[in-house]
């Protein structure tokens, strides 16, 4: 059978509530732009029914396709297997499936990109069913990696939700490191893009599967992945707290000749031992978090293993050639 003309990979954990209503939904908006489509659900290691849902979908729609990864990898490397498995001619979307970006929105970034754009990405002009907390720290986040990133600058208030032309995405395949921070991938490629504003809406069932603790390994992720900044930081913070140890050093030698040597007190003394000794922990944990992904990095380990897959819209010919494919390649495997 033809390849489709786009692609929409959806990685998914844990979202046996929500899958059949997005796929219900999916359907209705790619059905509307009346091109052959297929959609790629990536199984990241569900501890629910969410693998028995997608293999109902499939049964029942031949533009299903189905990637179960051996275990849970982690959203970025789950999103990775899904677009490595997409064959859009044209290109691809990428969507969550908690229904908090809307499938309705994709004719819309798929008209902005034929504009003369490889890529079209939505970015959230409210985001409803977030708290304040929620909000800030994610406005934070941006702004911090806007001056931290350098040469790649990432699109505020924008999310994995996009679409991406062909040869937009065979470029970014080509970005194999273990660390995946996908968001700062897309700008790193680079390519002529374009914004989409959408409003963001609540998740529509399940719950969410990032708390505080993972947001902020997340942040640590993402800035350490595409600057060197906090290792600048550290250096300028040691310079400084040397430069007033030795202004302190300075007026104890001063007021030594001038007026003696008095005792010197335990709890200034303590508070300096503390201070020093926090600033070579924090500068050690710093050091160590680059180290930690060098080791990474070069143990080459594939970035995931596929349990099964089910191709869209193939015949048994087509999959067993893509399955020799899966297991020859090993990026795929």
């Amino acid at each position: 059978m033809p390849l489709p003309a786009v692609s929409v990979v959806v990685p998914c954990y844990n979202e046996q509530e929500v899958l059949p209503e997005f796929h219900r939904r999916l359907v209705g908006a790619m059905e509307a732009l009346g091109l052959a489509w297929e959609v790629v659900y990536v199984n990241d290691g569900s501890r629910d029914t969410t693998l028995n849902v997608m293999t109902s979908l499939a049964t029942g729609d031949a533009r299903v396709g189905l990637v179960n990864l051996s275990r849970n990898f982690g959203k970025e490397v789950a999103l990775t297997a899904g677009l490595d498995h997409a064959r859009g001619l044209e290109g691809v979307v990428v969507i969550d499936a908690d229904l908090q970006d809307p499938p309705e929105v994709i004719p819309e970034l798929i008209a902005a990109a034929r504009r003369g754009y490889d890529i079209a990405y939505a970015q959230r002009s409210a985001r409803h069913g977030e708290g304040w907390l929620k909000r800030l720290t994610a406005s934070a986040f941006y702004r911090v990696m806007q001056h931290l990133g350098g040469k790649v600058q990432m699109p505020p208030d924008t999310g994995d939700f996009r679409y991406m032309s062909r040869r937009s995405l065979d470029a970014l395949l080509k970005l194999r490191e273990q660390h995946r921070f996908m968001k700062g991938l897309f700008a790193w490629v680079g390519f002529p893009a374009i914004a989409v504003p959408y409003e963001r809406a609540p998740r529509a069932a399940g719950e969410t599967k990032w708390n505080y603790w993972k947001l902020w390994n997340f942040s640590l992720e993402g800035i350490t992945s595409f600057t060197v900044g906090p290792l600048k930081i550290a250096s300028y913070l040691g310079l400084a707290t040397s430069f007033f140890a030795g202004l302190y050093i300075f007026q104890l030698v001063v007021r030594t000749v001038f007026f003696g040597n008095p005792t010197p007190g335990y709890p200034s003394l303590m508070a300096v031992v503390l201070f020093l000794g926090g600033v070579q922990l924090m500068t050690l944990g710093i050091i160590g978090e680059y180290l930690g992904r060098i080791f990474n990095e070069t143990k080459g380990r594939p970035l995931y293993i596929v349990e099964r897959h089910l191709p869209s819209s193939a015949d048994a010919e087509g999959a067993d050639a893509l399955a020799v494919e899966v297991r020859a390649d090993p990026h795929l495997a």
